[in-house]
């Protein structure tokens, strides 16, 4: 499962999730939709994030957004467009170079996070 969490002046202004269009089938109830080893069906969790401060108004200017990985190059070019001026992330997920050159040259920090697995518990 991917997440990620959008944050503007300390306060959560939007959240979103891997997941298919609203009031389309999911990949949890009819597998995914495979076409050239990505899933056309789903919408990024970055991308649902931003999706919704357009859909309800919310600035995403000088942000951060908050995700579980590394943004995929769509939804860094998405990321830069919107102003959010800070990316933290906690797994490495391709890593694309070019996604990496395009928040340097945007002046977009990118953080990896540790997180202590102490602190985490899954649900079996």
């Amino acid at each position: 499962m991917v997440g990620a969490t959008i944050v503007r002046d300390k306060r959560i202004i939007a959240g979103g999730y891997n997941g298919s269009v609203s009031g389309s089938v999911h990949c949890i109830d009819e597998g995914c939709y495979i076409i050239d080893g990505h899933c056309v069906r789903t919408i990024h969790a970055e991308m649902n994030a931003l999706l919704q401060c357009a859909k309800f108004g919310a600035s995403t200017d000088k942000a951060e957004i908050y995700v579980t990985h590394f943004p995929c190059l769509n939804c860094c070019k998405a990321i830069i467009q919107s102003g959010i001026k800070t990316v933290y992330y906690a797994e490495d997920y391709k890593n694309h170079p070019y996604a990496i050159d395009l928040f340097k040259e945007a002046n977009v920090q990118v953080e990896k996070v540790e997180l202590d697995q102490h602190y985490i518990s899954l649900k079996p």
